[in-house]
């Protein structure tokens, strides 16, 4: 009997480099990043500068280190950051924010999947009668992973930005996603970038590069951002090898997240057979696809274990199963993934 095909749904980020990437780490120029004189790594910040139309692009190793740099870099010890509650960057990364900036957060409940309006925006903003809590940013994230991957349309974007220009507050985009936003909407990358401040991107989740991601923002921003970049040890010295993969990332991944997205319906439709009520299908609109098994009467970890015997490798957020699609998830791919969800179901349910 053969054995079952095993699918790693936990994230976009599990991708292999291809084999260009892996061409182009072998023969990269290289130099030491930590001085600036990478040739590769300056490539790389370059050519995201020019498609996001800022002054300049820093490359690190994590979003969660783009986003900490930003924070630190925008907002006071003791001061807030407004963002959506389920945001990765109020969540996730709320005890390194605490840690590195002393920042805390003013979190509001986005009217639509993660996505917060500009009225919304507005009300978090209004000052505090007692002037003891000043907000220094405001950061969105897009597509909003806890929402589902749910993709903000740019002229929402343009209207919460307003807002916060006409109170003088910084606009940042956590952008881990936004190419996947950018299929969906029809949106270039600069159309985003040129309505906030600052923003970053991996080059990691759904492009396929094996590590990296960019922050981009004014002259002044990124002359800081380079600055903490080093103060938090991020002066990873021949980072051109890595670069190197980030460009072919760069240039191959994006013009395929559609097949990524038509993976994740297909997918989410399966399981919502086998799982009914489980899945909220207007909500899958990108790669990322949630479960609520609560209806079955199983445990949340029964159901992550046994996926996992069956090959099926997904994560939990939220208190939900969470699978993303992504380059090395072929269709025969979610046809196993169907069909282990299916023999799962009909296991537990016994």
């Amino acid at each position: 009997m053969a054995a079952a095909m095993r699918v790693d749904l936990r994230s976009d980020t599990v991708t292999r480099p291809t084999p260009a990437m892996r061409k182009a780490m072998a023969d990269a120029e290289v130099g030491d990043d930590l001085f600036g004189d990478d040739p590769t790594v300056n490539r790389l910040q370059d050519r995201v500068a020019e498609l996001t139309g800022k002054a300049g692009a820093v490359y690190l190793p994590t979003g969660s280190l783009c986003n900490q740099i930003a924070m630190h870099a925008y907002a006071r010890s003791g001061h807030v950051v407004v963002c959506e509650e389920t945001a990765h960057a109020g969540d996730h990364e709320l005890s390194s924010t605490a840690l590195i900036s002393g920042v805390a957060f003013r979190k509001v409940r986005g009217e639509s999947r993660g996505l917060l309006s500009a009225a919304q925006v507005a009300a978090a903003l209004e000052p505090d009668p007692y002037g003891m809590t000043v907000a220094d940013l405001v950061t969105i994230e897009n597509t909003h992973q806890v929402g589902g991957g749910t993709p903000m349309p740019v002229d929402d974007v343009r209207a919460v930005a307003k807002v916060c220009a006409d109170r003088g507050v910084p606009l940042y985009l956590d952008g881990a996603r936004i190419f996947n936003a950018c299929t969906v909407t029809g949106a270039q990358l600069g159309d985003y970038a040129a309505e906030v401040d600052a923003m970053m991107f991996c080059l990691s989740k759904g492009l396929g590069a094996p590590i990296g991601s960019m922050l981009v923002g004014d002259a002044e921003f990124v002359e800081e951002a380079r600055r903490l970049k080093i103060l938090l040890g991020a002066g990873w010295r021949q980072a051109g090898v890595l670069a190197a993969a980030g460009l072919v990332a760069l240039e191959e991944g994006p013009g395929r997240l559609h097949e990524d997205h038509a993976n994740a319906r297909r997918l989410a439709e399966g399981v919502a057979e086998v799982v009914p009520g489980g899945i909220d299908l207007d909500g899958v609109r990108t790669n990322i696809v949630f479960v609520d098994i609560t209806g079955t009467g199983r445990p949340l970890a029964d159901w992550v274990a046994a996926l996992a015997r069956a090959g099926v490798l997904v994560t939990t957020v939220g208190g939900k199963v969470r699978m993303l699609t992504h380059r090395d998830v072929s269709a025969a791919g979610v046809d196993a993934a169907l069909t282990a969800w299916r023999d799962v179901a009909a296991q537990l349910a016994g």
